[in-house]
């Protein structure tokens, strides 16, 4: 391609002349030696759920109400968890954090509703998510400290 060659750098001698004398290519040398392959580097992803470190990542707080407290007698907690955690991940927080066994878990989405700020403004009450945790029996959580 003749046409490139003018943008390519040339010798000072060459300029000087007006010529544009092609350069030699030195020739490749084959090598027999074995040249250790680079392998691509494998990312590591980190389990979400290990520790009782990692349970606050599903886990907000312990959801406190009436009907909470009336599902304690058969054994299910309630907790307020992160919109984005799904059931295995709430188990297994459940499990390393409150070292107990988890037989159940249901998850509710409550929706975010409408609230009327004084007389002519309206907002909104957050939604969240919330886990119902079933235990196995004869295991229990105290939630509130006595």
């Amino acid at each position: 391609m003749s046409l490139l060659d003018r943008f390519k750098k040339q010798p000072a001698s060459a300029k000087s002349s007006g010529e544009a004398k092609p350069e030699a290519r030195p020739e490749k040398k084959v090598v027999n030696e074995k040249q250790p392959e680079k392998k691509p580097e494998k990312k590591v992803i980190p389990k979400k759920i290990s520790t009782k470190g990692d349970a606050p990542l599903v886990l907000i707080k312990p959801h406190v109400t009436e009907k909470a407290t009336d599902l304690e007698k058969e054994n299910k907690y309630v907790f307020k968890v992160f919109k984005t955690s799904n059931k295995i991940e709430i188990k297994k927080a459940v499990e390393s954090l409150y070292t107990v066994n988890v037989e159940n878990v249901r998850i509710i989405n409550v929706p975010r509703k409408k609230r009327r700020i004084g007389k002519s403004r309206e907002g909104w009450r957050k939604g969240y998510k919330k886990a119902i945790v079933k235990l196995a029996k004869g295991q229990k959580i105290e939630i509130m400290p006595r």
